[in-house]
């Protein structure tokens, strides 16, 4: 049987985006969508991937031509079509200057990461000698460095690391290089006015190589990708950025807007709301997936409730696009190719049920006066989960919920920031 790379033809485009990360997110959701945008017209150019840690997959990549298979699977059924937009793939611990010289070519004009969250991070010990530094950012200094020096323009740059404010931090730990290597304020002066650091939010379950299904493919895929049907990228910029990368005319679910806020509000309180509401439930209900709770009418109709009875509320978009993305939320825990196991989502619930349930909760009480029954639930299941279940945190917290009592588990201000005594009676109910 042939490789991938002996049986298609890739077509030649002018290299025009940098792209820091060869992993399976990025593949299956910007480099899907740059493929969608090349088959359309809309878009005429090919990306260099930079593999943005020493040890990684670009051989492979680079031994298949840089083409590989995305396959997207779910309940609206599958589909599959071969990506050809990776011109090569580059590695600074390989060749330094070949990666310094992609700041030499003025065609480039974006650059999109994904580094993981850790990747956005700032390491003093970093210098303008290493060949590379270690940390993303300072690679990206260098590079940035280099093509002002070229007397070139800077770039449209699109972080899709999950933290907030991803663009915003990214440029702040630059500019820290900037003044740490002392390359001048006519250079951060560069960064700040020629370069674009947008804050971005990414939206997709790219569950990588299917390791334990046999494909007949009909060739050789070493880089076989897959992905669930849902995708949304939010880009907080200016919406004139939407004429260099007009994923919109390709009919993909891409939002330039002036505020990512409400966006990032939707998906944390909605899709990771309802999963941290609903584990400690359903695994005390002797349930183990996502897909199992939306098998069983008495969880998935919880689900419902919390998200569409109280979840929608108190959120302020629009109604049709918070009940459109509900919709898509509930189709996506239904997918028969993901399995979601409930005790990886449970991981650090206390943590996570103040970020993603409680602020639903209060805000839920602010605007109504009364008590939102489902989400209160969730709350008290998940003291008693931490209770007589099989949590997984800090030694420090699992002990002390599961020895506190509701009334002292509420008043604990260091894990909710509040006294929360006041929904005391209504939490018990649920929680002995």
């Amino acid at each position: 049987m042939k490789l991938i790379s002996r049986i298609s033809s890739k077509p030649v485009r002018p290299e025009r985006v940098i792209q820091f990360g060869e992993g399976g997110f990025l593949r299956g959701f910007f480099d899907w969508m740059l493929q969608k945008l090349c088959d359309g017209g809309q878009y005429n150019g090919s990306v260099v991937v930079v593999q943005p840690i020493e040890k990684g997959m670009i051989d492979v990549l680079n031994q298949q031509n840089g083409l590989y298979t995305h396959i997207i699977r779910g309940v609206e059924g599958v589909e599959s079509g071969i990506i050809d937009v990776i011109s090569r793939c580059i590695s600074p611990y390989q060749d330094y200057q070949e990666y310094l010289a992609l700041a030499d070519n003025p065609n480039f004009r974006v650059i999109v990461s994904n580094t993981t969250e850790a990747g956005i991070e700032y390491r003093p010990n970093d210098k303008p000698t290493d060949s590379p530094p270690k940390a993303f950012p300072a690679k990206l200094t260098a590079l940035l460095y280099r093509r002002y020096q070229n007397g070139l323009n800077g770039f449209i740059i699109l972080p899709c690391e999950l933290i907030e404010r991803n663009g915003d931090k990214l440029k702040e730990i630059v500019l820290q290089y900037a003044a740490d290597w002392q390359l001048g304020t006519d250079f951060s002066e560069w960064i700040n006015n020629q370069n674009h650091f947008c804050n971005t939010l990414v939206d997709r379950i790219v569950t990588g190589y299917p390791k334990d299904e046999k494909l007949n493919l009909g060739y050789i895929d070493n880089m076989v990708n897959t992905s669930e049907y849902f995708h949304l990228w939010v880009i907080e910029g200016d919406k004139q950025l939407a004429s260099e990368l007009p994923f919109d005319r390709a009919g993909l679910n891409v939002i330039y807007t002036n505020n990512l806020e409400p966006y990032r509000t939707r998906k944390v309180r909605i899709l990771n709301g309802a999963h941290t509401a609903m584990v400690p439930y359903a695994l005390l209900s002797g349930l183990d997936t996502v897909k199992s709770c939306m098998d069983n009418p008495r969880m998935s109709e919880f689900v419902r409730k919390c998200i569409y009875n109280e979840i929608i509320p108190t959120l302020d978009l629009p109604y049709d696009q918070l009940d459109e993305y509900a919709g898509s939320v509930l189709v996506r825990f239904s997918n028969p190719y993901i399995n979601h196991y409930l005790s990886s989502i449970s991981l650090n619930s206390v943590s996570k049920f103040k970020v993603r349930v409680l602020p639903s909760i209060l805000e839920y009480i602010s605007r109504t006066q009364k008590i939102p029954q489902n989400l209160i639930m969730s709350f008290g299941k998940l003291i008693k989960f931490y209770k007589i279940g099989q949590p997984n945190d800090s030694p420090d917290i699992m002990n002390f919920m599961k020895t506190a009592s509701v009334a002292q588990i509420l008043a604990n201000t260091t894990l909710w920031d509040q006294d929360l005594t006041f929904i005391k009676e209504e939490v018990a109910r649920y929680a002995d």
